[in-house]
């Protein structure tokens, strides 16, 4: 059985002894082939931890293991850590052609092998008719591909992605993140994406972990982190929900929404998470005033006004409720007591 990828054990980086640490005690397991997303505000530790991994940064304490090899005692820089890189300007050789970009880093293979090795992984990534041409006059997607092939041609143990798809404009962002997950799949490697954008790290990740104030606040599959959030920073930031206090008897709760059911039992004062597309029309539900609406195609956002506190509500209901007008909601399925 082959080792883990990539193995963190209580990991800490202070950049001040007098201030807090940017990562705190993180430890984390990757799988063989799995794609992990540390999501998280700017400033949270997400950067730092891979800059860690990378070998661009040393920790203060703990140790980290890539593909069972500890490179933190003693401290192996990042060329013999058998780690990739990429990065978000892509930081390719404007001077070499795609294939000489591929081949720079191939130097410590034996000079047969240079040429197979980065002519298969241009094959990978769907550039082999490219290899020929200047990177300026390749489009930010297909930039974006060069700079993958050249990080997996080496064959690295680990994978590390830095907000790889910011340059990108949305349609194009969109389909370069398939291309490289689809890419990394076929390849088995194993990846870390670091990234702020929601979105991005539900649709890119095996797991997502959510980092605040360098540690890992919830980490796991992203249906369910997002569908079962611990926290009210985990419902809040991953994704969009309606925080709501309530007084929780069992399996029921008192809300400004009238009685609603709890995913786990509960009693005494609670903070409920309820997703906007949990919120529903109901002729007999509570009576909402809409402040505001955004149109967005397939559904409708409306912020909606129940006694003090401003709810959000997505709805694919084809009748459109003007600004100003009262209408009735109800909270379909469960809600979840968060901390």
């Amino acid at each position: 059985m082959s080792p883990n990828p990539l193995v963190l054990e209580n990991v800490t980086r202070r950049f001040s002894p007098g201030l807090p640490p940017v990562i705190d005690g993180l430890s984390l397991t990757l799988q063989e082939g799995e794609l992990l997303t540390l999501l998280g505000p700017s400033g949270c530790g997400k950067t730092t931890a891979l800059r860690l991994i990378a070998g661009l940064d040393t920790p203060d304490e703990g140790r980290i293991h890539v593909a069972g090899r500890e490179v933190t005692r003693p401290f192996l820089p990042p060329e013999k850590r058998g780690v990739g890189l990429v990065f978000q300007d892509y930081a390719l050789f404007p001077h070499l052609n795609v294939l000489q970009n591929v081949l720079f880093g191939l130097k410590h293979l034996p000079r047969a092998q240079r040429l197979p090795r980065a002519q298969e992984t241009l094959a990978l990534v769907g550039l082999t008719v490219f290899e020929g041409r200047a990177p300026h006059q390749l489009s930010g997607g297909q930039q974006q591909r060069v700079a993958l092939a050249r990080a997996l041609a080496p064959r690295p143990a680990l994978l590390l992605l830095d907000e790889p798809f910011s340059n990108l404009d949305a349609q194009l962002r969109h389909a370069t993140r398939q291309d490289v997950r689809d890419i990394l799949r076929r390849s088995a490697t194993a990846a870390i994406l670091v990234t702020h954008d929601q979105e991005e790290a539900l649709a890119f990740s095996d797991r997502v972990a959510l980092m605040r104030g360098g540690k890992i606040e919830q980490i796991g599959p992203p249906a369910h982190v997002y569908g079962q959030p611990e926290t009210a920073f985990v419902a809040s930031f991953l994704g969009r929900s309606n925080l709501i206090s309530g007084t929780a008897q069992g399996q029921q709760a008192h809300t400004i929404l009238g009685q609603v059911s709890l995913q786990t039992p509960a009693h005494g004062p609670v903070m409920l998470s309820i997703r906007p597309e949990q919120l529903t029309f109901h002729p007999h539900g509570t009576p909402a005033r809409v402040k505001a609406r955004e149109f967005g195609g397939r559904d409708t956002l409306y912020h909606l006004q129940v006694q003090d506190q401003e709810l959000l509500m997505y709805s694919s209901h084809p009748q459109v409720h003007a600004e100003g007008e009262t209408v009735n909601i109800a909270v379909n399925g469960v809600a979840r007591t968060v901390r």
